[in-house]
């Protein structure tokens, strides 16, 4: 079966057929071209090195960033943001009160090719989301870090009574405290993504990202100096330096590595390695693909 690494090299190899063809005779052309090449061969290296490094570890080889890329989480400011650029030495650390001033603060100097948030995208009608369920089952003793996510029409209440009232209906399960208390910051995002952003919009939940970095979860509270320490340690194996900040007004550590962890399975998306759970994602009415990204 061919491989990510071989499928990559072999548009690398058409686009060098390519340059000895009449099409190529512009400078410009044939300066993209060759850019383009070089780019894909860099990529298919990067795929194969993942590839080998989990094969024999069961981690995936630090990753390389390959384009701007953001991972965002939501703090009591409002949301936080971990910046990754191409030779960036580490992730820049920013804050917003809205996920859409967020975006377009980072846009205004940095082409971000990927956003990925660690909150709910894509709203089931009447069912289940599967992405919930395989999140669970990849979190084996840290399971209840996944939220079932609310049917639309739930999160359409203003009351947690309400919305239990409503999902009791629709799916026969009830509304806990936690699960609503998302309801403001996923009605927020599910408003921002019907603006129809130009950039890739990604669900990513940070447990699953540290899960699939360190071979498995992290047990240990994100919210203990142990919990910390040991995502710190996940994050720099895998490829990603400690942010200058950790903490600030509006946010706390727990926070700031969230976003590090998504903006690792943003990156990972970027250069071809990330997969979603499920696969394909499920659509419903609202028509936004519904997975949780790796």
């Amino acid at each position: 079966m061919e491989t990510d690494a071989q499928r990559i090299r072999g548009l690398a190899d058409g686009l060098t057929t390519a340059l000895a063809g009449p099409v190529a005779s512009s400078g410009e052309i044939r300066t993209a071209l060759e850019e383009s090449v070089a780019a894909l061969r860099r990529l298919a290296d990067v795929v194969e090195q993942h590839s080998a490094a989990a094969a024999t570890s069961g981690r995936p080889a630090p990753v390389e960033v390959v384009a701007p890329v953001l991972g965002v989480d939501g703090c009591t400011a409002g949301w936080v943001g971990a910046l990754l650029e191409p030779g960036a030495p580490r992730p820049r650390i920013l804050v917003a009160p809205t996920i859409a001033e967020l975006v377009a603060m980072v846009r205004e100097s940095t082409g971000i090719r990927v956003v990925g948030v660690d909150i709910p995208i894509g709203l089931p009608d009447s069912t289940i989301r599967q992405a919930d369920v395989l999140a669970r089952k990849a979190l084996p003793r840290k399971a209840s870090s996944i939220f079932s996510t609310l049917t639309r029409a739930a999160y359409g209440a203003a009351t947690r009574p309400e919305a239990d009232a409503v999902n009791r209906d629709l799916v026969g399960q009830g509304v806990g405290a936690q699960a609503f208390a998302l309801r403001d910051k996923i009605v927020e995002v599910d408003a921002w993504l019907r603006t129809r952003p130009t950039v890739t919009v990604l669900e990513i939940h940070p447990e699953v990202s540290f899960a699939t970095m360190s071979g498995a979860p992290i047990l240990a509270s994100k919210k203990t100096d142990d919990g910390r320490d040991q995502r710190l340690a996940a994050l720099a194996a895998a490829g990603i330096a400690r942010p200058s900040v950790l903490r600030g007004q509006g946010y706390a550590a727990d926070d700031v590595l969230d976003a590090c962890a998504v903006a690792w399975s943003a990156a990972r998306h970027a250069a071809g390695l990330a997969r979603s759970m499920p696969d394909p994602p499920e659509v419903f009415s609202d028509g936004i693909p519904a997975a949780i990204w790796a």
